[in-house]
């Protein structure tokens, strides 16, 4: 028979697979506590946008409170390296360990496929421009874009040079890989075999279908219950490849089908999932937190209605440009638009509201938690308009 789980339970179950089971955020945060969190969530979204902190650094901080950006960025260039930056939900930081699982895709954009239409030609007719690059780094050593280009004939975000385009084909292909980051968020890249360890490389390359269920595994875990959809959202993998290993791993014990009272789409239970009792606390949640970048998923288990506004026009922003929902004892009961004004040394709150339902003792809860990262961020000021939403307006540089 299908187990029958209520919300509150699939909420609490959610949460502590995502490390939110009252956390411990006061302690000293070592190298191996972030190891164990990354491993936990199985990945970490890279994202250039740098208006509060770069994507990376916020979800570790919601989980184990302030520790030393620093270390992190160590920890994930430390040799023999645990890690590496690959397309895993969008560019990620992944356990070295999922380098096998995701060579399926390699193998997919070195012919040209699921990738962005203007790295295709690289793969086909410009394949020869890419292969100069490739053997100039074998010849020379790690380079970034910005070291071979003088100018660009486009500006903006997205108008990168033939070289970078090069670049990022070779790195999607698998061909090159990220040594690190600079501090401009240039990623500079080398061959594979002088950024992975040699273990990891001789690793057999499973078939798409047994790296597809491996990840799908990986990700029921991160999750602790999901639909098919969340599933494989996690790691991007193509809806018409899902089914199957979905299957298997209902076969094999990894996942359970149940059905969670009000959602319309089947869901899974993964083996190792517990409903944890302590849901107290607060966080503040990045946009490219795993635990709410899947929107649909965000309204069914917190009914929490959740859009990045970040490309759309200012005029048309509900709630702002950089977002964070606010979670309170289990539930998202606000959010806020953030901005780190580093040269004034603030945190600006430029919107917050509060949810309808929110207790009452969610704005000073909210004021203390903004504090909290400001301190983190090397802000020493808090400043916002009102936070509004319930009872009286509250400011939280007050």
């Amino acid at each position: 028979m299908t187990a029958d789980i209520s919300p509150a339970e699939a909420r609490r179950i959610a949460l502590t697979a995502q490390g939110f089971n009252g956390p411990e955020r006061d302690g000293e945060v070592t190298a191996a506590r972030l190891r164990r969190t990354i491993a936990q969530l199985g990945l970490l979204q890279v994202d250039s946008v740098n208006v509060l902190s770069r994507a990376h650094y916020l979800p570790l901080f919601s989980r184990l409170g302030a520790y030393d950006r620093a270390l992190l960025d160590r920890v994930v260039v430390d040799r023999p390296r645990r890690f590496f930056e690959y397309w895993g939900h969008e560019a990620s930081i992944l356990p070295i360990d999922c380098h096998p699982l995701m060579r399926w895709r390699m193998e997919r954009a070195r012919a040209g496929k699921d990738i962005w239409g203007r790295l295709e030609p690289f793969a086909k007719e410009r394949r020869g421009e890419a292969d100069a690059l490739l053997e100039r780094i074998a010849r020379d050593g790690p380079i970034a874009a910005s070291d071979l280009e003088s100018t660009t004939a486009e500006k903006g975000m997205w108008a990168w040079s033939d070289v970078k385009h090069a670049l990022e084909w070779l790195f999607w292909a698998g061909l090159v890989a990220a040594t690190h980051r600079r501090n401009s968020f240039e990623r500079v890249y080398d061959l594979p075999e002088r950024v992975l360890p040699r273990a990891v490389l001789d690793v057999p390359t499973p078939s798409r279908a047994d790296a597809q269920r491996q990840l799908l595994a990986r990700a029921g875990q991160a999750l602790g219950i999901a639909t098919a959809g969340d599933l494989r959202d996690y790691y991007r993998l193509p809806a018409s490849d899902a089914p199957l290993p979905i299957a298997q791993l209902v076969e094999e014990g990894t996942l359970t089908p149940v059905r969670v009272r009000g959602w319309k789409q089947q869901a899974y239970l993964h083996s190792n999932a517990r409903a944890g009792r302590k849901t107290s606390g607060a966080a503040l949640v990045s946009p490219f937190d795993p635990l709410v970048w899947h929107r649909d998923r965000t309204e069914r288990l917190f009914r929490f209605r959740y859009r990045l506004e970040i490309y759309t026009p200012q005029h048309k922003r509900e709630h702002g440009y950089y977002v964070l929902p606010f979670l309170l004892d289990g539930a998202l009961v606000a959010r806020v638009d953030l901005k780190a004004d580093r040269k004034a040394g603030v945190l600006v709150v430029q919107q917050a509201t509060v949810e309808p339902d929110a207790p009452p003792e969610t704005i000073p809860a909210l004021v203390a938690e903004l504090r909290r990262m400001a301190d983190w961020l090397e802000l020493p000021d808090l400043g916002s308009g009102p936070i509004t939403g319930i009872g009286p307006a509250v400011s939280a540089a007050g």
